[in-house]
């Protein structure tokens, strides 16, 4: 009879280890994550499946159709990204761009900024096009610059989370197609809780992540490729830097057409990696949700919970908003500036030890002036907008800050 002789741990187990799990309910009305439905929590317990199994790619392609919903679109290079919406920028950019290209970046806050710092690490050209945090970019910015600088690609934000502004998109597309450029936005903090018209407007590649105004866990990026940039994409020179982030490779596994020409068959879906099973499955329940309800509906339904929060933070506690127009104020994402001599940090730590509410301090070019709410999925309600106005007025008081209802 032969034994094995372990070794001996050197490693112990921490003693926090040993405890069970526990999560404190926290209302998560920060920039994001917002909280997410029960029925996507149920979709997260389902029995795993196999990456390729039947019923499994049955379940992607539903996602597919969600993605499509969702973005108001037709592209075939619908799909979810394994990463989150960050991971999402990423590939639209080092799959869109090849080294030495120029991209034109609209920069309003710190999303603008970091989409130019990953260029350069790509080597590509980024050419910055800029307005102050709190302002939004007019079409006729934006045809200058592309005259000047002729970019292959422009990035835009939809939502600029750190700066709480909504860029109008409807006009940008057929600008950027007049000069022979694709028109790549980031609607992170906004897809789902404003309105985005993908086809309609001409956007060729839009992403956003599973976490904001979808209400899912983070962890998936939804993106979409239209015609233009799926050609753009297969007549690349070199590969994409990334095997994981190559989009002709994910397109493939997610079942979309990656021969040409357009009436050739759809190639048999291949291994590319182990997609995070759960989170598809809670991508798809959460897609679910908003077909069920209608966008039209939750957009409305975003856009009624903004305007109560604003309405109480202006009159009932007098506070300033930092976006100073109100149609370049985003629905899901509210910038309160905050007031000169105030402790910041000390009104949002009051409002979650004492409520259990989360608000955000700024972001980039707003950390320390302003705070961040969200409004965003389960939590666009004018109920939830009232217990967080509460919670603020409350943390306002305990910091010694006067309002009109004090």
């Amino acid at each position: 009879k032969m034994t094995c002789r372990l070794p001996n741990l050197t490693v112990r187990a921490a003693a926090g280890l040993l405890n069970p799990l526990s999560i404190p309910n926290k209302l998560l009305t920060g920039p994001g994550p917002s909280n997410q439905h029960p029925e996507v929590s149920t979709a997260l317990s389902a029995p795993l499946l196999g990456h390729l199994h039947p019923e499994f790619t049955k379940i992607m392609d539903d996602v597919k159709d969600g993605i499509r919903y969702f973005f108001q679109t037709n592209n075939d290079w619908s799909f979810a990204i394994s990463g989150t919406g960050h991971c999402a920028m990423e590939a639209a950019c080092m799959n869109l761009l090849e080294p030495g290209e120029t991209v034109l970046v609209c920069r309003n806050g710190i999303w603008g900024d970091r989409f130019a710092e990953l260029s350069r690490r790509l080597s590509l050209k980024p050419v910055l096009l800029s307005q102050p945090p709190g302002s939004v970019f007019t079409p006729e910015q934006l045809e200058s610059a592309l005259q000047q600088h002729r970019p292959s690609v422009v990035f835009v934000v939809h939502g600029e989370s750190s700066t709480g502004t909504l860029q109008p998109l409807e006009h940008l597309g057929g600008v950027c197609r007049k000069h022979g450029a694709l028109l790549l936005v980031d609607s992170v903090a906004a897809a789902g809780g404003a309105p985005l018209l993908t086809d309609d407007w001409l956007i060729d590649c839009v992403y956003t992540g599973s976490q904001k105004c979808l209400g899912c866990t983070p962890g998936l990026g939804l993106i979409s490729f239209s015609e233009a940039a799926r050609r753009k994409i297969l007549s690349r020179k070199v590969p994409p830097p990334s095997f994981y982030l190559d989009a002709s490779q994910l397109a493939n596994y997610w079942g979309c057409r990656t021969t040409e020409p357009p009436d050739q068959p759809v190639s048999a879906r291949r291994y590319h990696h182990t997609a995070p099973i759960s989170l598809v499955y809670a991508a798809r329940e959460a897609l679910r949700l908003v077909a069920v309800e209608g966008l039209p509906a939750a957009w409305e339904r975003h856009e009624r919970a903004a305007d109560k929060l604003r309405a109480g933070l202006q009159g009932r506690l007098g506070q300033r908003l930092f976006v100073s127009k109100p149609q370049d104020r985003a629905p899901t994402v509210t910038t309160i500036a905050v007031p000169e001599g105030v402790d910041w940090k000390a009104v949002v730590q009051h409002a979650m030890a004492k409520h259990s509410v989360e608000i955000a301090g700024g972001l980039g070019p707003t950390a320390g002036q302003v705070w961040r709410i969200g409004l965003m999925g389960l939590n666009a309600t004018e109920a939830v907008a009232e217990r967080v106005l509460a919670a603020l007025e409350d943390s306002l008081k305990a910091v010694g800050v006067a309002t009109p209802n004090l």
